[in-house]
C-alpha cells in the first residue's frame, strides 16, 4: 500500500493521464480518478496506513481475576491507556487457585469484542505473564487480614513483589514501565525495583492517584464545580492514612476565571482539617459502605496514572505519583515517596520549587518517617541490608 500511495504521487501529470486513459471507462470516470489521486493527502494517508499496521505491545496485569482487575482489564483493553490506535496483548497473571475465576474473565473480554484486544494470555507461569511486557500493572497482594499486624502483612508482600521484581528483570522488557497499585504500595514498588537492577529505577512507581482523585473529588464537590476545572493536588508521601492530601497548589477555574484553590474555598480550618482527613480515610469508608475495597475507582486511577506516564502531562499541570526519592522537599532518599510530576517523553520529573508551609512540611515529615520504618521493616524481613 505504501509503495502504491508513493509510485502515484511520482506520475507526472502527462504520465498519469496516459495511465488512466489505458482504462477501459468513460472519460469522465478517468478524470474524476485523475482529480482524486492529486487530491489525496499523502501524509495522512500513509500515517492512517502506519497506524492500522501498528504493532501490539504486550501489557500484563497481575491479580488478573480480582475486583479491581475486572475493571481495569477493559479499560485498558478499549484503548483508554495506550491509546485508541494502539493495538494490546494482554497477560492475564494470577494464583493456581484463581484459574477458574482467570477462565471466565478472559471469556468476558473475548465477549466484548474489543478491537484493539489482539490476544489474552492467562497463566499462573510469572516467565509467561511478564515476557516481553511494556507496561506491567501489579495489582495482585496479600491483603490485610484481621488481626494482622503491618509486620505480617509487609512480610507476606514483600516476598510477592521479590518474585515479581525478579520475573521483571528475567523476562520484561528493559524500557517496561512497572506501576504498583497493591497495598503496601510504595514499599511493595521499593521492593519490586530493587530485585529488577538492569531496569531503571525511575521505571517503578507506586499508585497515589486514587488519592489524587479523591482530593480533586472533594475540591470540585466544595466549590461545586466539574471536576475538569480542578488541577494540581497534590498527594504526599505513603498511600496510607499518614498521607497528605495538599490543596495548596491547586488551581480551579471559576466563571471562565483561573482562581488558587486555597482563595476559592476561602477556609484554612477546612483545607488543613476535614479536608485531609476525608481524602485520608476514604478508603476506611469505602469498605465500612461496601464491605470490599475501592475497585472501581482503583482502577480508574491505575489508568489514569499510566495513561498520563505514557502520553504526558498538558502544559501547567501536575500529577500525584509514587516515584523514587532524590531527597527533594526533605524527603528521605530512596523510598518510594508521592511527589507532583510533570511528565514528557514517558519520563518523570519531580516538581521543584513549590512554597510548603511549616504545617504542611511537618505532615510531610510524618509520611516519611512511616515510609522509612517500611522500608526498613522490608529489609529486615529480606534481610537485604548488606546488598540494597
Amino acid at each position: 500500500m505504501e509503495y502504491i500511495i508513493d509510485y502515484l504521487y511520482s506520475l507526472k501529470t502527462k504520465k498519469l493521464n496516459r495511465l488512466v486513459a489505458q482504462l477501459s471507462i468513460v472519460p469522465i470516470a478517468q478524470s474524476i480518478i485523475i482529480q482524486s489521486v492529486k487530491s489525496i493527502n499523502k501524509v495522512s494517508v500513509k500515517k492512517e496506513y502506519s497506524v492500522k499496521m501498528a504493532e501490539p505491545i504486550r501489557v500484563v496485569v497481575t491479580g488478573a481475576a480480582g475486583q479491581i482487575a475486572y475493571s481495569l482489564l477493559y479499560m485498558i483493553a478499549r484503548g483508554e491507556v495506550f491509546g485508541s490506535d494502539q493495538p494490546l496483548i494482554l497477560h492475564l497473571l494470577d494464583i493456581p487457585p484463581m484459574v477458574g475465576v482467570l477462565e471466565g474473565v478472559v471469556m468476558e473480554l473475548a465477549d466484548c469484542a474489543l478491537p484493539l484486544l489482539r490476544q489474552v494470555i492467562p497463566t499462573t507461569d510469572p516467565s509467561v505473564g511478564f515476557k516481553d511486557v511494556s507496561a506491567a500493572f501489579l495489582v495482585g497482594a496479600m491483603p490485610r487480614k484481621e488481626g494482622m499486624e503491618r509486620k505480617d502483612l509487609l512480610s507476606a508482600n514483600v516476598k510477592i513483589f521479590k518474585a515479581q521484581g525478579q520475573a521483571i528483570e528475567n523476562f520484561a522488557k528493559k524500557d517496561v514501565k512497572v506501576l504498583v497499585v497493591g497495598n503496601p504500595a510504595n514499599t511493595n514498588a521499593f521492593v519490586c525495583a530493587n530485585y529488577a537492577p538492569s531496569i531503571p529505577r525511575e521505571n517503578f512507581s507506586a499508585m497515589t492517584r486514587l488519592d489524587q482523585n479523591r482530593a480533586t473529588s472533594q475540591i470540585a464537590t466544595k466549590l461545586g464545580v466539574p471536576i475538569s476545572a480542578v488541577k494540581n493536588i497534590i498527594i504526599w508521601g505513603n498511600h496510607s492514612s499518614t498521607q497528605y492530601p495538599d490543596a495548596g497548589q491547586g488551581k480551579v477555574v471559576i466563571n471562565g476565571e483561573t482562581k488558587s484553590v486555597a482563595d476559592a474555598v476561602n477556609d484554612n480550618a477546612y483545607l488543613q482539617g476535614a479536608f485531609v482527613e476525608t481524602v485520608q480515610k476514604r478508603g476506611a469508608a469505602v469498605i465500612a459502605a461496601r464491605k470490599m475495597s475501592s475497585a472501581m475507582s482503583a482502577a480508574k486511577a491505575a489508568c489514569d496514572h499510566m495513561h498520563d506516564w505514557w502520553n504526558g502531562t498538558a502544559p501547567g499541570t501536575f500529577v500525584s505519583m509514587g516515584v523514587c526519592s532524590d531527597g527533594s522537599y526533605n524527603s528521605p532518599k530512596d523510598v518510594i515517596f508521592s511527589f507532583p510530576v510533570v511528565i514528557a517523553n514517558k519520563q518523570w520529573k519531580i516538581v521543584e520549587g513549590l512554597n510548603l508551609s511549616d504545617a504542611a512540611k511537618a505532615k510531610l515529615n510524618i509520611t516519611a518517617k512511616e515510609l522509612q520504618e517500611e522500608k526498613d521493616e522490608a529489609l529486615s524481613v529480606l534481610d537485604l541490608s548488606s546488598n540494597l
